[in-house]
């Protein structure tokens, strides 16, 4: 039973992430719900969506191509670095205080994919940056992403877009791609720092691979503001868990 909800959610992650994000609110509960130890839990849940961010990177080159107010390599660079920070500082976390501090990350994520696009919005009508601003701040938000990442995706997309780049598309490759990269650094941190569950891992992995090509077909057809509704839900109610009986 527990397989099942562990192939059934990493499908389904692999399928929200091609098309709204969010996955993570499905694999680390599913995780947690196995046993798993929330540490690991976050560790092993980035080992099975690695390789579908970056297979969905690879789908966006065309829209890569076309983006020339940023300078690619510096931004990779930034975010790798971070990315690797973020994820060793997990590994440096105690257990207990990583356990004491995920109710106050899974909120954070929460409210930041329910209210993201209204405040990136907002903050592209009132601030501009320049390049070098965006760099520091990409910094930052990648060491976040190598220690939890839910949410990401949103703070990647403001920053572009205070910085002001306007096309969807070519921003959201640039997001998939720098999401990809990071989840890369990180699990080569969780693996030699020995966070991952590899068995749960593995299965994972391949169902959100399948979830990401076969799913996204199926996700498309459900409107975007249900599956963000969705997402919230299981958001809200894994903050809530954790608050109100992991704390």
């Amino acid at each position: 039973m527990l397989t099942l909800l562990l192939i059934v959610s990493a499908f389904f992650a692999g399928a929200l992430n091609a098309v709204a994000g969010g996955g993570s609110f499905l694999t680390f509960p599913a995780l947690i719900l196995a046993g798993v130890p929330p540490l690991n839990a976050n560790a092993t849940s980035t080992v099975a969506v690695a390789p579908g961010a970056l297979a969905s990177a690879y789908g966006y080159r065309r829209e890569l191509g076309k983006i020339k107010e940023i300078h690619l390599p510096s931004f990779l660079g930034v975010s790798l670095v971070g990315g690797l920070i973020g994820a060793l500082a997990l590994l440096w976390t105690p257990e207990r205080t990583f356990e004491a501090i995920v109710p106050w990350l899974l909120l954070f994520a929460t409210v930041l994919f329910a209210f993201g696009p209204k405040v990136s919005a907002w903050i592209r009508r009132t601030v501009t940056v320049g390049y070098g601003s965006v760099l520091v701040t990409q910094f930052f938000i990648a060491v976040y992403g190598g220690y939890f990442g839910g949410g990401i995706g949103i703070l990647i997309l403001a920053t572009l877009g205070v910085f002001g780049l306007t096309d969807l598309h070519a921003m959201n490759g640039l997001k998939t791609l720098v999401s990809g990269c990071l989840n890369a650094v990180a699990v080569v941190a969780f693996i030699f720092g020995g966070a991952v569950y590899w068995t749960e891992a593995l299965i994972m992995l391949v169902a959100a691979v399948a979830g990401g090509y076969a799913g996204a077909a199926i996700a498309r057809r459900i409107p975007p503001p249900i599956l963000r509704k969705f997402v919230i839900g299981v958001g809200v109610t894994m903050t809530a868990y954790f608050f109100l009986v992991k704390g």
